[in-house]
């Protein structure tokens, strides 16, 4: 199988290497933008740091067809994507092979599902969306795009993620929810009812709380591409 380049550097860069080992993909190495992370840098679970994003068209003219974005924060992940397909690079999905997907689940592409997630019947996901390890999306689930739910959260049957919107690890939203666009789950938290566009909420059940109060609220050190 031809290899594929690796975006990000952090943190969620050393999931998406053993994902994509695990499938039998090669890799060609790894583009960051954070200091410390150039050419020449140590590599990463054996995997080359080639430098910065920069590369990505003299990558593609090399023959690199394919990247997968390896960033943790929403909108972050979202920019590299377009920037990558701006470049001419396909954006496959990864799914873990210890992962349970519906053959009737959609996958938009740069999604990602991790090891042990779950994707009941007629979930979507949609382009670049991350399902982390452990995590359930169960029958008719929607998930819009950049959407990220975490390690061990929890969406019961229609629910709906918004764009870019993060239900953090180990939350439960009940069914048949809407949460908005940019809103943030904390971690833990009991979704009882509809999230608004840009909202944080924590707690059993979960309540309004100020984003800096969350585990997971901050963009993970992101720049142009780092994946902490």
């Amino acid at each position: 199988m031809a290899p594929v380049l690796i975006i990000g550097a952090g943190g969620h860069a050393l999931v998406v290497i053993e994902a994509l080992r695990a499938c039998g993909r090669p890799i060609a190495g790894l583009l960051d933008d954070a200091p410390g992370r150039e050419s020449g840098a140590a590599p990463l679970l054996g995997c080359a740091i080639l430098g910065a994003t920069a590369l990505l068209p003299r990558l593609r003219a090399e023959g690199v067809a394919e990247a997968v974005i390896a960033i943790g924060d929403n909108a972050t992940r979202e920019t590299l994507g377009a920037r990558c397909e701006a470049a001419g690079f396909s954006l496959p999905p990864l799914v873990h092979p210890t992962a349970l997907v519906s053959p009737s689940a959609s996958l938009g592409a740069g999604s990602q599902v991790m090891a042990r997630a779950l994707l009941g019947p007629l979930a979507r996901l949609g382009r670049l969306v991350l399902v982390n390890t452990g995590a359930i999306v169960e029958h008719e689930c929607r998930l819009d795009d950049a959407a990220h739910l975490g390690p061990g959260a929890v969406l019961c049957g229609g629910v709906t993620l918004g764009r870019r919107a993060l239900v953090a690890a180990g939350a439960v939203v009940r069914p048949a929810v809407l949460i908005g666009a940019d809103a943030l789950v904390a971690p833990g938290a009991a979704v009882a009812g509809p999230v608004p566009d840009g909202a944080c909420l924590g707690g059993v059940p979960a309540r309004p709380i100020a984003r800096a109060a969350t585990a997971q609220g901050a963009p993970s050190g992101a720049r142009a591409a780092r994946a902490d």
